[in-house]
């Protein structure tokens, strides 16, 4: 992994959420090794007021394991100053034959080898009419206005865009970063 002061800061936050991703779906490698290859060990990240420590960044994993989504990042613009970073981008996932785009607003830092040590996260599930050019469109089995994944009520999506649950009934992600094998 690149340090943050090395890179471009588009390249690096999309080649951060690409690679994270990939080592996530590409075996069985324990999770905790993967995410500590990462985030530093006193990792915090808050995605709309949800709060991950290390440790339930770790149990964050299986859902993305088992959704295997795949995901397209779309930097639209990011500025770096020592190890910090923000950034504004669109992540747009398919899964489980749903597609859905979500707008994060994204501040963190890196340690000096490149992991994170923080981030701070802002999203909005960007609506059908938007994502598709300004045609309303609904899917069967879905009340117009609904969400995709049938969530029509507010949103707590985490950083990567799954609506997936974990056993504590807090909202993680399902995956981030550049085209991910599914």
């Amino acid at each position: 992994m690149r340090p943050l002061s090395d890179s471009d800061p588009k390249e690096f936050i999309t080649e951060f959420f690409a690679s994270f991703t990939e080592d996530l779906l590409r075996d069985d490698e324990d999770p905790a090794v993967i995410v500590d290859r990462y985030h530093t060990a006193d990792i915090v990240e808050t995605a709309d007021g949800h709060r991950m420590d290390r440790e339930k960044l770790i149990a964050h994993t299986r859902p993305v394991r088992k959704n295997r989504p795949v995901s397209r990042m779309e930097v639209h613009e990011a500025v770096a100053d020592g190890d910090r970073l923000a950034a504004r981008y669109t992540m747009h996932v398919e899964q489980r034959k749903k597609e859905f785009a979500m707008e994060v607003y994204f501040f963190g830092r890196f340690a000096s080898d490149g992991r994170m040590r923080e981030a701070h996260m802002l999203t909005r599930t960007v609506p059908d009419e938007e994502r598709k050019g300004g045609s309303v469109t609904r899917v069967a089995g879905e009340k117009l206005g609904e969400r995709p994944g049938g969530d029509s009520g507010e949103r707590s999506d985490g950083p990567y865009g799954d609506r997936s649950e974990d056993r504590s009934g807090e909202r993680f992600g399902g995956g981030a970063g550049g085209e991910v094998p599914a």
